[in-house]
């Protein structure tokens, strides 16, 4: 249970476009960077290993690798110098946090993707068949 007052107060903080993402994406982050007076947009890519937080203070981060060594950052969700978040890739995960992906190297890193939605599959068919009608049968 959140205390209404934080709660009243991270309201004015909280994005309204807030992207849909979960752990086990692949995601480029646009960050804004101020380089003197000129401002410019860096892109970090990489898959998200956690999220934590709710609110105006949720938080996730992201794990790249970069010369053979593994780089990680932690970025605010509603942080202003977060420009956007495209999600590049879904993948499938059965954790909330991916923390064991820091010991694996290499094609052991890889996530498998996850399988859209799609309308055949919400009505409860196998296959992605779409699903048959009463009276009907099937022909062999």
């Amino acid at each position: 249970m959140k205390n209404k007052i934080i709660a009243a107060v991270e309201g004015d903080y909280i994005k309204g476009d807030r992207p849909n993402f979960s752990v086990g994406d692949t995601v480029d982050v646009h960050q804004r960077i101020l380089d003197g007076e000129k401002e410019r947009t860096q892109i970090f890519n990489g898959v998200i290993i956690a999220k934590k937080g709710e609110g105006a203070r949720e938080t996730f981060t992201v794990r790249r690798i970069v010369q053979g060594e593994g780089v990680e950052r932690v970025f605010p969700l509603c942080s202003p110098k977060i420009a956007k978040i495209e999600v590049k890739r879904t993948g499938q995960t059965r954790r909330a946090k991916l923390y064991y992906l820091r010991k694996r190297i290499g094609k052991a890193t890889r996530l498998r993707e996850r399988a859209a939605k799609t309308e055949a599959s919400a009505n409860g068919s196998p296959n992605g068949a779409p699903a048959a009608k009463t009276g009907e049968t099937a022909a062999t």
